[in-house]
Order: structure tokens, then sequence, then C-alpha cells
């Protein structure tokens, strides 16, 4: 046996080829040696196996012409890329796979070489499948190129947020939980970038009840929002970001979810101090959304709340409630208005967005503070309005806009009963007036809890 030994083997010419024996030979590679490829290796194996490529290719790579026995990794993220096949030989075969996940938005085309066919026709083929990975082995002049693997997995890891519970909707690429009632929100899968799961929210918690008979109207709940970059929207004046204690950044686990009810306003008789009741807090993690105040009895000062609610008409000296309390930053609410003796009209509840106005003569109730409004669920919606003071002989204060309830009518000879806070919008109810079927104060609106995010 001869034997020959060499450091290197260079074809005569540059870029020639190498041949190593003539067909039918046989080379054989004892155990215990080691072949190291540091370029492309093509054509070894059983038929159609494919040695893959690391070098991405680009749209400015686009119209190339693939190798047999080569896989390919080809990022459409600059736009489409073309390929081209080699001449087909049995056995000859070519992959390639979606490097960045975006050929659903610009596509990959396939083209054939000359008149040979893609799976019997002779035709280009698109791949366009989001994360899609496809092996194509030449079988033989009828078929041409047949797919015998074709992966539409799109096995990534995860950048999004995944989670259950609520009322869910989806728009573009946002994600929103609607709670009306109390449930749980929970994450099933968080995002690999951190930035992502800081998600977007609106606490909002039960409007305050109105108090009887020339009364203050309630207070608005409290509310809190937050607009997260990563699934931004239109939102509120009052958006909470960037402040550190107002985000909430989720794991996978499951988030209890509390929803104010509204105040119950004050039955008609009752004491002329008594209030309307003060609604419930809404919360979301560590997120409170406190309830309104609940509207001043008609010789009593507002009360304290989300926002506060407007004080009694019947008393010298009487004034509102103050709002964001407990206090946060951004404000949660804002003051109830003053009631006005002797004239003996209630202040207005406070609003997310504007303090309740003071009552004016001669026996008028004040108007419900105005609420702010949010597109957190896709549509804009105004909430969180306060509810109107109650009249004397006048008429009642208009309900805050964004769910305050009128107050009633003392007004003769077509007086009319205050109005209830709107629900779900943390609304506060209306005071009542001082003719018979009208002295009731109304119920606060109910609250509400919103979560959005990106999810895909």
């Amino acid at each position: 046996m001869s034997e020959v030994k060499v450091n290197k083997l260079t074809p005569r010419t540059n870029c020639g080829t190498v041949t190593l024996g003539d067909s039918g030979d046989t080379f054989t590679i004892p155990s215990g040696v080691t072949i190291s490829n540091l370029g492309t290796a093509a054509g070894f194996g059983g038929t159609g196996e494919i040695s893959w490529d690391t070098t991405v290719k680009t749209n400015s790579d686009s119209g190339f012409t693939a190798t047999s026995g080569i896989g390919y990794f080809l990022n459409t993220t600059g736009g489409t890329i073309t390929v081209n096949l080699p001449a087909g030989t049995a056995g000859s075969s070519v992959a390639f796979a979606d490097y960045a996940g975006t050929w659903q938005t610009s596509k990959v085309t396939i083209s054939p070489n000359g008149t040979e066919k893609m799976g019997g026709i002779a035709a280009d083929v698109d791949l366009s499948i989001e994360g899609q990975s496809v092996q194509f082995v030449y079988i033989d002049g009828t078929q041409g190129w047949i797919n015998v693997i074709d992966s539409t997995s799109n096995v990534r890891g995860s950048n999004v947020v995944a989670a259950t519970g609520g009322c869910i909707t989806t728009c573009g690429d946002c994600k929103v939980h609607t709670f009306l009632s109390p449930g749980t929100f929970t994450v099933t899968a968080t995002a690999a970038t951190a930035a992502n799961n800081v998600v977007s929210y609106m606490v909002l918690g039960g409007g305050g009840g109105g108090a009887w008979n020339q009364a203050g109207g309630g207070g608005a709940g409290g509310y809190r929002e937050l607009i997260s970059p990563t699934a931004p929207y239109s939102g509120s004046p009052l958006d909470g970001y960037p402040s550190s204690p107002n985000r909430i950044t989720v794991s996978a686990l499951a988030y209890p979810i509390d929803v104010g009810g509204g105040g119950v306003g004050a039955p008609s008789p009752t004491p002329v101090s008594t209030p309307g009741t003060t609604g419930c807090s809404s919360t979301f993690s560590t997120i409170v959304g406190a309830g309104g105040g609940g509207g001043g009895g008609r010789s009593a000062n507002g009360v304290n709340g989300g926002s506060g609610s407007g004080s009694g008409g019947c008393g010298p000296g009487l004034t509102g409630g103050t709002g964001n309390t407990p206090p946060t930053t951004p404000a949660q609410g804002t003051d109830g208005g003053n009631g006005n003796e002797p004239d003996g009209g209630g202040g207005g509840g406070g609003g997310a967005g504007a303090a309740g106005a003071n009552s004016v003569g001669p026996r008028q109730g004040g108007a419900g503070g105005a609420g702010v409004t949010s597109s957190i669920n896709f549509s804009p919606v105004q909430r969180g309005g306060g509810g109107g003071g109650g009249a004397g002989a006048g008429n009642g204060g208009a309900g805050g806009a964004g769910g305050g309830g009128k107050g009633g009518n003392g007004n003769e000879p077509s007086p009319c009963a205050a109005i209830a806070g709107g629900c779900n919008t943390g609304g506060g109810g209306g005071g009542g007036g001082n003719q018979a079927g009208t002295q009731a104060g109304m119920n606060g609106g109910s609250g509400i809890v919103i979560i959005r995010y990106k999810y895909k």
C-alpha cells in the first residue's frame, strides 16, 4: 500500500477543482480521524440532506442562485427576496427558513431553473407564512422539485404577554381585558423583553352616592391610568407613566381584580346631616382607585374620597369634600363644590378631570365636575364625572360629563328626582332636591378595571 504525506492539496489554477479518485473508488476514514469543515459542505450524506449556510441572505441578495445541498436563512425585514433554483438533477435538494419571522409581510419567491417544475407545474412559488421553513428535493422532469418538509410552527421565544380573565377584545397587536365586576387577571406567559411586560391599565373606583334634600352630589371614583409605551393609545391627562410606583410589570401570576360598587344614595327621610355612602375602591395589583365621597348632607360638609363630594346647601360655611384622598401622583380626583346658604343648593361632586361647581343662587344645585376621556379599549370613552348638587326651589346641578348623575330639581310645578351615576363609569350620584318625590339622593356608578398589553 502506497502512502502520500502532504500538508495541503491545492488546484493547479486559482479557484480550480481538486478531484479525489475516480467513479466507483472508495475512500476510508479510519476511526479517531476528525474532518473539520471551515467552508461550505454540499453533497455529503444521503439524498436530500442539507448543510445550512449561516450567512443570512437579505433583500440585497435577491436574485441569487441556490446551491444544491445547502439551506439558507432568508431575512425579509428589508423587503422581498427572490431565489433562483439550480438546474435540477435527481436527488438535488435545497432548503429555506424564515430568519426574522417576517415572510408574512415580505414574501420569498422561489423560481425554478428554466422550464423546470415545482410540484409538477412550471411556475414560481411564494413562501409567505410567518416562521416558515421548507425543503425541496428534485425528483424528475415530471414533477421537478417537490416540497418534502414544510414547518409553520414558528417556534420562537415569546416577546409578548398572554393572559386570561375579564371580557377580552383585540385590535392590531394589542389585547384588552375589561372587568365590569370582580375577577382575576391571570398571566400565562410573559415577554422575553422586560419592557413588554409593563402593561397599560385604567383603574376607576365606584362613585359616591348623593345625599338627600338640597344636598351635595357624590364625588367620582378615584381614576388611575398608565399608558405603557409598548401598548400605546390616546389616554387621559392622568397618565402615570413613567413614575416607577405606578408601573405594573406583570409576571406569570394570577392578579385578583376588585371593581368597586357605587355608594348608596341617602333615602328620604333621614337626618339632615346624613351623607350619601362613599363608593368602594377598585384594585389591580398595587394600584387602587379610591371610592368617591358620598354627597354631603343638607346641613353638612362634603365627604373626602377619590373625588370629593359636594356639601349640603342649608348651613353656613359648608365646604365640599377633598379629592385625591388618599393622595396619589398624578391626582386621582378633584374637590367637591360648596353649597349655597341660605339659598339651599348643594355643591357638585368632584370629577376626575374638574372640580365640582359651587352652588349659585337662587337655590340652584352646583354642577358635577367633568370626567376624563381614554381610548384604552380602542374607542374614546369619558368616565369619572361628579354628581350634580340637589336644588332648593330651583334646578338641580347637571351631572359631570362622564357618568355623573344630575341633581334633583326642587323647581315647581315640575320637580324631578335626582339621577344615579352611570354604571361602570365611576360617576357620582345626584343629590336630592327639596320637593316631595325629589328628595332622595341617588346611587353612584360602579367602577371599572381595564388592562391592555401587546400580545403579538
